[in-house]
C-alpha cells in the first residue's frame, strides 16, 4: 500500500512538473512567434513597396540572400557588420531591464572611439601594444559609461526624459568629437577628411586565424552572454527587473533605485563605448567623422527584436547584419538606391513596434488555467 501511495505521488509530481514546463514553454513561444510574425508582416509590406516602384520581389530577397549569406565572403562581411550591433543593442537591453528607454547609444560609440584614439596619441611611435591597447580599451570604456551614466543620473535625480536626454547628447557627442578633430587634435596629413592620427598598425586589432573578421566579434559575444549572466543570475539583475516592474515596489523593499538606474546607464555605455574602440582599432585606426555609421541606432531595431535578451541579440544582429552587407548588391543589380536595405530595417522597427500591441491577446500563449 505504501508503495502504491508512493508510486502515485511521484507520479502526480512529475505530472506536475509536466505542466509546469509546457506552460513555460507557451509563454516563452509568444516571444518568438509574434517577432516572427512581424517580419513576415515588414516583408509582405515591403514586397509591395517594391512592386510599386516597378521592381521585383523575389528578385531583391534572393539578392538579399547571396549579399548577406550566401557565400563565405558574404558571411564574412556579415559578421564585421554584425560586431558593432551587438555592444550598440547592450546600450539598449540593459536599460531596458529597468524600463528605461536609452536610444543615444551611438552618441557613446562615437565618444568610445574618439577616446581609444586619444589615448593611443601619446604612445604614437611606441611598440608596445600590450600597453597601449588596455588603455584605449579603457578610455573607450570609461568615456561611454560616463557619457551615457549622465542620462541615468539625469532621470533619477532631476527627472529628465531618458529616451529625450539620450538623443540629444547624441548630438552633444558628435559635436565634441568634430571640435576636436577638425581642430586641435587634427592630422595635418589629412587634408581631405579631418581626422586623428593614426593610432598605429601595431595597435590594430587583428583578425580571426582562417577569418577577416576581426576579435570584437568574440568579444562581443562574451560580453552578451556575461550580461545575460548578470541580468538573469545575480542579485543586481534581480534588483533591476524588480525595479523595471515597479519602481515603488522596488523602492518599498529598500532597493537602491537611484544607484541601480545609474549603474545600468553606465554599464550600457561602456559597451557602446567598447564598441566604438574596435571601431577605431580595428577598421579605421583612427578618429573622424567616419565613427557616425548609424550602429547606434540600428542596436535599438536589434534590442527591440531580441525582446531585450542579451542571448538573442548576437544572432538578431547577425541577421540585421546581413541586410546590410547586402545593400552594394542589391543597389548593383537592381538599381536601387544603398539606402534601400535601411527602408526595409525602418519598416521592420516600425511593425515591430505595433506588433507590441499584440502580447497577451492570444489563449494558445498563456498556461491552461489562465484561459
Amino acid at each position: 500500500m505504501a508503495d502504491i501511495t508512493r508510486n502515485g505521488s511521484e507520479g502526480l509530481a512529475a505530472s506536475s512538473a509536466m505542466t509546469e514546463w509546457a506552460d513555460r514553454l507557451r509563454r516563452s513561444s509568444e516571444f518568438v512567434v509574434i517577432p516572427l510574425l512581424a517580419l513576415v508582416v515588414s516583408a509582405l509590406l515591403f514586397s509591395v513597396f517594391l512592386l510599386l516602384v516597378g521592381k521585383s520581389p523575389g528578385e531583391f530577397y534572393l539578392l538579399l540572400w547571396r549579399g548577406g549569406f550566401g557565400t563565405g565572403f558574404s558571411w564574412q562581411n556579415t559578421l564585421i557588420r554584425a560586431t558593432p550591433l551587438i555592444y550598440t543593442a547592450l546600450c539598449v537591453a540593459i536599460p531596458a531591464r529597468l524600463g528605461l528607454v536609452v536610444i543615444g547609444g551611438e552618441g557613446a560609440f562615437v565618444l568610445g572611439g574618439f577616446a581609444a584614439a586619444c589615448a593611443a596619441l601619446p604612445f604614437v611611435g611606441w611598440d608596445a601594444p600590450y600597453i597601449v591597447m588596455p588603455v584605449m580599451v579603457l578610455a573607450a570604456v570609461l568615456a561611454g559609461g560616463i557619457w551615457i551614466g549622465i542620462v541615468g543620473a539625469l532621470r533619477t535625480y532631476r527627472g529628465v526624459n531618458e529616451t529625450i536626454s539620450s538623443l540629444l547628447m547624441f548630438y552633444i557627442a558628435v559635436a565634441f568629437m568634430n571640435f576636436f578633430v577638425e581642430g586641435a587634435l587634427r592630422d595635418p596629413s589629412s587634408p581631405n577628411k579631418p581626422s586623428t592620427v593614426g593610432i598605429g598598425d601595431q595597435n590594430m586589432v587583428g583578425d580571426i586565424p582562417g577569418l577577416s573578421v576581426h576579435w570584437g566579434l568574440v568579444v562581443g559575444v562574451v560580453l552578451a552572454i556575461a550580461m545575460w549572466f548578470l541580468m538573469n543570475r545575480t542579485t543586481f539583475g534581480f534588483a533591476a527587473r524588480l525595479t523595471g516592474g515597479n519602481v515603488r515596489a522596488a523602492k518599498a523593499q529598500g532597493l537602491p533605485v537611484g544607484f541601480l538606474i545609474v549603474a545600468s546607464c553606465a554599464l550600457a555605455g561602456g559597451c557602446a563605448g567598447l564598441a566604438g574602440y574596435f571601431e577605431v582599432a580595428a577598421i579605421q585606426g583612427k578618429a573622424n567623422a567616419s565613427l557616425v555609421a548609424g550602429y547606434g541606432f540600428a542596436g535599438i531595431l536589434v534590442a527591440f527584436l531580441a525582446r531585450q535578451n542579451p542571448l538573442a541579440i548576437v544572432p538578431v544582429a547577425i541577421f540585421l547584419g546581413g541586410i546590410t552587407a547586402a545593400g552594394g548588391l542589391i543597389q548593383r543589380r537592381m538599381g536601387l538606391p544603398d539606402a534601400t536595405v535601411q527602408v526595409l530595417m525602418g519598416l521592420i522597427f516600425l511593425v515591430l513596434l505595433v506588433s507590441e500591441t499584440l502580447y497577451g491577446r492570444f489563449s494558445i500563449f498563456k498556461p491552461r488555467g489562465s484561459r
